[in-house]
């Protein structure tokens, strides 16, 4: 599965109530592909408010068993 999340230097973005947080990865919204809009939008609105080094970056995530 690969999803979409965005990165500020080298922590992780979260989104929630309309508010950006600098978080660690388990805590980081993530987006599907199809979402890619929203995701430069969020890009966006981030550099207004500050955030410096903005990516975005392909979350891949696979399962195994163990």
């Amino acid at each position: 599965m690969e999803l979409l999340i965005i990165k500020s230097g080298k922590d992780y973005i979260r989104f929630k109530d309309n508010n950006y947080l600098t978080v660690q990865l388990h805590k980081a919204s993530v987006f599907p592909f199809d979402h890619m809009d929203i995701v430069h939008q969020h890009k966006a609105r981030l550099k207004e408010k500050g955030f410096i080094k903005i990516s975005i970056k392909k979350l891949i995530l696979t399962e195994k068993d163990l």
